[in-house]
């Protein structure tokens, strides 16, 4: 006989019921106390003293910089100096703060090239309140890695795990000195992988939403595992402080830089020769490419591994030694790590074809950039797409540091070219898949493309090269 539950039994089984899922949940949540008590020793609080030339800074101000209307801006006067005093005005020194972390028990320390940069004095802090006056060992500021050595035995270190494994959405923690409060611990998972900033080609960044702020440069990023995997350099923020964009050094990028400054002093990377952007829809249209990937070759440097190999301009690399290229940032990285001297392959996309191209991989020099300067000309009529063109001659190539053909944008009137991007001072090196030698050339290959097909333009500006998909108006 089926017997009905009392109220109370009833509402007791549903609490129950509820709470099971909510355990579950507790349960798969991290545990990160074992790991900051095991490795958190590791971690270092830097700070460093530099001496400039000119005036002082403003009153208020020492590190980091701030404006006045940030509500940030209160709390760094009274952190930083003494309540309601002025710096000095004949005061050239400022102080600055990062973090870092001990990969040897004999005293070496990795940390940003930026936390050290130009310090007169540095200072590494341990988490006993110990304090050790660090010497530079090498830094490298296209990666912004820098190894600096204490004097001391016997000192805790973090274990060096790869970022190579790492998953979108897995958890990670970083501990550092946000604000010049040493040792504290956040938490987040990582966003993305592989993202290429600004200021660096050579670093395939590792994004989190880990709290990162002024003072956690140089910190380590860790796994569950408790192996470093990254370290802390840059976040992106309109504020000066934390905005849930956080960029790490991968780790590997990071000890392969460490062990050539302790090795040789100085850092060599790999180095192609070529500048590159990505493929837009309307350029892979003009390539008759299925869909818009790898890199594309805008300019072959002069003297560089890729000009004495068959890489072309126009040329989409697709592969390198194998690994493919989704997109132009994916490149760069792969050249870096590759040693110098060494026999790759490159799998390029050439004019609707597949081949294959053997390069020898060069060292990335000092000053890899053309310098370049624009010129403005007398204009005329323009041309069915928008653009007045003019030759150039012999001293104008030599002025522009211009080798080989191209011809001057005189002019950019409203039309396909503007409406693609190009603009006046801009130098035409090649229209159509086809060598722009001269005005009467131009107008030659212009003259031949039929209403409606859209065909790229490869333009010199500024330092660079770039292609654009100009679509020819119907008439």
């Amino acid at each position: 006989m089926k017997k009905n539950l009392s109220p109370m039994a009833t509402l007791l089984a549903t609490l129950v019921l509820l709470a099971f899922p909510l355990t579950l949940s507790a349960r798969a949540l991290p545990e990160f106390t074992v790991l900051v008590d095991t490795y958190g020793p590791a971690v270092v609080n830097i700070s460093t003293r530099q001496t400039h030339e000119g005036p002082a800074m403003p009153p208020g101000h020492s590190f980091p910089d701030i404006p006045e209307d940030s509500p940030m801006y209160e709390f760094f006067r009274r952190f930083f100096g003494e309540e309601g005093d002025e710096m000095p005005s004949d005061d050239t020194q400022s102080r600055s703060l990062g973090s870092g972390f001990i990969v040897s028990n004999d005293g070496f320390v990795l940390t940003n090239a930026h936390v050290v940069e130009g310090a007169d004095e540095i200072i590494v802090r341990t988490s006993d309140r110990r304090e050790f006056v660090a010497q530079v060992i090498g830094a490298d500021k296209r990666s912004d890695i820098a190894l600096v050595k204490v004097e001391a035995d016997g000192l805790p270190t973090v274990k060096i795990g790869t970022a190579k494994d790492l998953k979108v959405g897995e958890w990670m923690l970083a501990i550092g000195s946000p604000f010049g409060f040493e040792h504290s611990a956040t938490a987040g998972i990582v966003s993305a992988k592989g993202r290429s900033l600004p200021s660096e080609n050579y670093v395939p960044f590792i994004q989190t939403d880990v709290a990162i702020n002024p003072g956690n440069s140089g910190g380590p990023l860790f796994n569950l595992d408790g192996e470093v995997v990254g370290v802390n350099s840059q976040i992106y923020s309109r504020t000066g402080g934390f905005m849930g964009l956080s960029f790490a050094i991968p780790i590997d990028v990071a000890m392969d830089v460490v062990d050539q400054l302790k090795t040789h002093g100085r850092v060599s990377r790999g180095w192609l020769g070529v500048l590159i952007q990505d493929v837009t829809r309307d350029l892979a249209e003009t390539f008759k490419m299925p869909q818009p990937i790898g890199a594309l070759v805008a300019q072959v440097l002069s003297e560089s591994p890729a000009a004495q190999s068959d890489l072309r301009v126009g040329d989409v690399i697709l592969e390198f030694n194998g690994t493919p290229i989704p997109t132009s940032s994916a490149l760069p990285p792969l050249v870096g790590i590759s040693p110098v001297g060494e026999a790759s392959k490159l799998t390029v996309l050439r004019r609707g074809e597949t081949r294959v191209i053997d390069v020898v991989i060069g060292e990335l020099p000092e000053d890899d950039q053309l310098r370049l300067s624009s010129k403005v000309p007398e204009v005329e009529k323009a041309n069915r797409i928008g653009l007045v063109i003019e030759d150039l001659s012999a001293e104008d190539r030599q002025e522009l540091g211009l080798v080989g053909d191209g011809v001057f944008v005189a002019k950019a009137d409203k039309g396909a070219a503007v409406g693609a991007g190009i603009r006046a001072g801009d130098i035409l090196l090649m229209f159509d898949n086809k060598e722009v030698t001269d005005a009467a050339r131009f107008r030659e290959i212009l003259d031949a493309i039929e209403p409606g097909r859209s065909v790229a333009a490869l333009i010199q500006r500024g330092d660079g090269r770039m292609f654009f998909a100009v679509r020819i108006p119907k008439e």
